[in-house]
């Protein structure tokens, strides 16, 4: 008895993982928005391009074929990105 486990053929895995970049991207323009109309400061700014810059990062290694490196990059940059709001937000 063998099963087949059908899994995402590489160029649809690029494709998902380029979309997940591009939704977050517009998710933190919508909250960018938000925050600037508070009046945030230069620094919750800052991660905010810094965010950008990574989900740019990932559509590009998703793009050339390094689906695994961009879904890690993901994830530990907004871990890094999250705990770094985090602490500043806290002093």
């Amino acid at each position: 008895m063998t099963s087949t486990h059908q899994g995402l053929t590489p160029r649809q895995a690029r494709r998902l993982r380029m979309g997940i970049a591009g939704a977050a991207m517009a998710v933190m323009a919508v909250v960018l928005v938000y925050q600037l109309g508070d009046g945030s400061s230069l620094q919750s700014i800052g991660l905010y391009g810094a965010a950008f810059i990574l989900c740019g990062a990932v559509i590009e290694m998703s793009r050339r074929g390094r689906t695994r490196l961009g879904t890690a990059v993901l994830v530990a940059g907004f871990v890094v990105l999250i705990a770094a709001n985090w602490l500043l937000t806290t002093r």
